[in-house]
């Protein structure tokens, strides 16, 4: 057995007659929710279902979910709204506000369920999952049974659809799982561990090189004109010729399609380097104080991040911006980083620090369309380095109040407990002017169901 790294490479699945019939290292499936926020909404509003549906980005900006209704419309993923609001309307598109509340549960949800099928679980995103099914042969007939318990569990206890993939690499279980979401006779699963070479090598030959995993647009463009026009070809190429032409990695892609498993299962995700909070707001702010509260409020939601990753931070950097499309209006932006006095993660330091650092680069009579902070220096929260001068934002006392501060809002609610800077108006907030009730983290937002007598 070889290595899959920089050195030469020797392919740890052994072909005998296709992937199916190979001693493979490895085994992964891969498990996405089809067309993720738009199902969300579907579950509670099953009046969508079979409708156009389009749910939009922040500020309802752009399109960030198509149902398959839109899809064949030609509407693009990040279309902005005002370039289809007339097709839109010819063709009854029913768009909706993106409800980041609702679908991170709904996620949560999915991701349980996953770690009842594997012990060993990577999220890759909010509607995405491998998992290893290394040595669970013996527990299903075959693998796409396993296949159709997850789908079968998944639509039952939560609604939403998924479509999963199987191969003995991760890019394989990904383009296994766009076979399955594109080829009806799938019903959902595709296996291509188990897959006859002959029927996958057609399969690959139908396939667009641009839906390899790892092969974006500029990539997948310099590909096309080497002649690597489809995933069988990117598979076929030597691995020395496609690391001369494109490097490492796509050298380590083309082996991943050999069913030679590069790619490991990240179960713990690595602590952020930098944490960034920032969005635009809904209207035009032009004061200070409104500033002052948008900048606490992202600051705080940095910080519980901080937290999370059990990590402190030694720098805070504040942003602001006006909004470049206003050719009538006076252009800014600017940025300001303020170090700490010492490594933190409360919340009050680190919102007094960004403030102070606003007040800096702050310009008045000017209108502000974004603004945001970033905290670098980012480090193990076990490993701060103690100081005889005095500390801020540190020890018993402090670790203490972030613990109970945290804990409440995850009881009651985001912002139950809240620094008095970030305001309780919020006009500043994103535009969100069609977004859907938070149905199953709101006691307000419960559906009601009557029944009649």
């Amino acid at each position: 057995m070889g290595r899959c790294g920089r050195g030469s490479i020797t392919l740890r699945c052994v072909a005998m007659a296709g992937i199916g019939a190979t001693a493979c290292n490895q085994i992964f499936a891969l498990v996405d929710v089809n067309n993720f926020y738009v199902s969300c909404e579907r579950v509670f509003n099953p009046a969508l279902e079979n409708k156009p549906v389009v749910v939009l980005s922040n500020n309802d900006g752009c399109a960030v979910a198509r149902s398959n209704q839109v899809k064949a419309l030609g509407i693009k993923m990040g279309t902005p709204w005002f370039k289809f609001k007339d097709l839109a309307k010819e063709h009854n598109i029913i768009v909706l506000s993106s409800n980041y509340t609702l679908y991170g549960d709904m996620s949560d949800r999915v991701m349980t369920i996953l770690r009842g099928y594997s012990p060993n679980v990577e999220i890759y995103s909010i509607d995405e999952s491998f998992l290893s099914l290394n040595g669970m042969s013996s527990l299903w007939p075959a693998a796409v049974d396993m296949g159709q318990s997850i789908r079968y569990r998944v639509r039952k206890w939560t609604g939403l659809p998924v479509c999963v993939g199987i191969g003995p690499s991760k890019t394989l279980a990904k383009l296994a799982n766009h076979l399955a979401k594109t080829r009806p006779e799938m019903e959902g699963v595709c296996d291509l561990v188990s897959m006859p070479q002959a029927e996958l090598d057609a399969y690959l030959s139908t396939t667009e090189v641009g839906e390899v995993w790892g092969v974006g647009r500029r990539i997948g463009a310099h590909l096309d004109a080497a002649g690597i026009k489809t995933a069988k070809a990117l598979r076929d190429a030597p691995p020395s010729w496609l690391r001369a032409k494109f490097g490492v990695v796509m050298e380590r892609t083309g082996n991943e399609l050999r069913g030679a498993s590069c790619l490991a299962l990240e179960e713990i995700t690595a602590p952020r380097k930098q944490i960034v909070s920032s969005r635009s707001f809904g209207q035009l702010v032009h004061t200070l104080a409104v500033l002052s509260e948008s900048v606490t409020s992202y600051m705080t939601s940095a910080a519980e991040k901080l937290r999370r990753q059990r990590s402190v931070c030694e720098a805070v950097q504040v942003f602001i911006a006006t909004n470049p499309f206003r050719e009538q209006d006076a252009q800014y932006s600017n940025s300001i980083t303020v170090p700490l006095p010492n490594p933190s993660c409360d919340t009050r330091l680190l919102v007094r620090a960004a403030l102070f650092g606003l007040k800096k680069i702050y310009r008045p009579g000017l209108a502000y369309k974004k603004a945001g902070v970033m905290l670098t220096g980012i480090g193990d929260a076990g490993v701060i380095q103690r100081s005889l001068l005095v500390q801020h934002g540190v020890g018993e006392k402090s670790e203490k109040l972030m613990e109970a501060m945290d804990a409440l809002n995850r009881r009651f609610g985001r912002n139950t407990v809240a620094i008095a800077s970030a305001g309780t108006n919020r006009a500043w907030r994103m535009r969100r002017e069609c977004m859907s009730p938070c149905y199953t983290t709101s006691w307000n937002d419960v559906p009601i169901v009557h029944a009649d007598h």
